[in-house]
């Protein structure tokens, strides 16, 4: 390890690989709201952050587990979930006067047709407007789970997602 007066330790969420704060300045001097998405196995959350000079600020948040509300009982981990999740969100946000916001992935990989793109597209479907290329969003059968009902029998996935999306829809309009 380096040592002497000219030696700089790292921040401790950069050694830990948690933040990139190059990416983290620059949205930050944009000063638009941030729509910050993040996922696990089992769940996706999604914030709409506004930066203050005290600290962030949480405006609205949603998260996969809120489904449920709207019968979805499937896993919450998927990309169906996700889009819904996202859906979701857009509508919450719009609901409480927000319109725009800038994504932030964070440290997530940016591949596209990924979960964190499903989630885009629910958010971009609802109204909320978000800046993206349309080329990186998953196509609608892959959202719609009809890739998975291929091959797994007795799956319901397309048409719980439509009833799922029609009373997110019917909730807020």
């Amino acid at each position: 390890m380096a040592t002497g007066p000219r030696y700089k330790v790292a921040f401790r969420r950069r050694r830990e690989g948690r933040t990139d704060y190059h990416q983290r300045l620059r949205l930050l001097l944009s000063k638009e709201d941030r729509v910050v998405v993040r996922r696990s196995s089992k769940h996706m959350q999604v914030q709409l952050i506004a930066p203050e000079q005290k600290g962030d600020v949480t405006l609205s948040s949603t998260f996969s587990t809120e489904l449920k509300k709207y019968g979805y009982d499937a896993s919450t981990g998927n990309t169906t979930a996700a889009y819904l999740t996202g859906l979701l969100f857009g509508y919450k946000a719009q609901s409480k006067g927000f319109e725009y916001g800038v994504l932030d992935l964070g440290l997530q990989a940016a591949s596209p047709g990924s979960r964190v793109y499903a989630t885009l597209k629910g958010i971009v479907d609802s109204g909320f407007e978000i800046p993206h290329n349309p080329s990186i969003l998953p196509s609608d059968e892959r959202i719609r789970g009809e890739h998975v009902a291929e091959y797994v029998e007795g799956s319901n996935l397309p048409e719980l997602f439509d009833a799922v999306k029609d009373k997110i829809s019917a909730d807020f309009n």
